[in-house]
């Protein structure tokens, strides 16, 4: 079944290694799902998808929806199944990751979605590079940090189990836009106001890879420090 699948195009690991070139158009990843996160070519943005359109999050703040032909260079996404949710109040991220940990498997990847009213939301955008391009660690201190109070919005991601660190962040990994698309981005701070939690796992892990790109082809994935980049590049 679709809704049991998440798909996800390139890894985390080759974001660290600075394979940032476009290698699949926003068109063909909405044929895998309509809600899910991810990167532009050049980390052009933090992009998350809901409802079947992709947008992202440019380092000036403002939000725009993307075209089809717009490439990605990692991307994850999935078909929003709701099949039950619960109403959260007053949760501090901390608070709210607890909770969600202690009801449900470390071992598995599920979809997290959160729509609601969060009293306090913080943000980050990276800016867009060029080639030659540098490692994720360098450019994650390029970065415009954004801020919100009693925003109302959506927020969407995945939990990732340990295994799956390096092909993803392992842990929590979530991305915000606001109902009236005046914040989003990657969340670095949040606190749950009120509203609806929702969690989907996932049976089927679908990656894709750009084995027509010649960077990718021939790049040689150091992998000794991988977890330390991860954790400081995504936190």
């Amino acid at each position: 079944m679709e809704e049991d699948t998440v798909y996800q195009h390139g890894t985390l690991a080759m974001l660290i290694s600075g394979l940032f070139d476009g290698t699949l158009p926003v068109s063909s990843l909405l044929e895998h799902g309509d809600s899910g996160i991810g990167t532009c070519a050049g980390l052009d943005g933090e992009m998350v998808v809901l409802g079947g359109h992709a947008y992202t999050i440019r380092r000036d703040g403002t939000v725009e929806e993307l075209a089809g032909d717009v490439t990605v260079p990692f991307a994850c996404v999935h078909f929003d199944e709701v099949k039950n949710f619960q109403s959260i109040t007053n949760l501090s991220v901390d608070d709210l990751e607890a909770k969600i940990l202690q009801e449900n498997s470390r071992n598995v990847f599920f979809a997290v979605k959160i729509t609601g009213t969060f009293a306090k939301m913080t943000t980050r955008t990276v800016f867009k590079q060029e080639k030659p391009y540098p490692g994720l660690v360098e450019v994650a201190d390029q970065q415009a940090i954004f801020t919100g109070e009693d925003t109302k919005g959506t927020v969407i991601g995945y939990y990732a189990p340990d295994l799956y660190q390096g092909v993803a962040s392992s842990g929590f990994h979530l991305h915000y836009l606001s109902d009236n698309h005046q914040l989003g981005g990657h969340i670095l701070d949040m606190a749950v106001k009120d509203g609806e939690l929702t969690i989907q796992p996932f049976v089927n892990f679908n990656l894709h890879l750009p084995v027509d790109n010649a960077d990718f082809f021939k790049k040689r994935i150091d992998t000794d420090q991988l977890n330390a980049q991860i954790r400081q590049a995504e936190h």
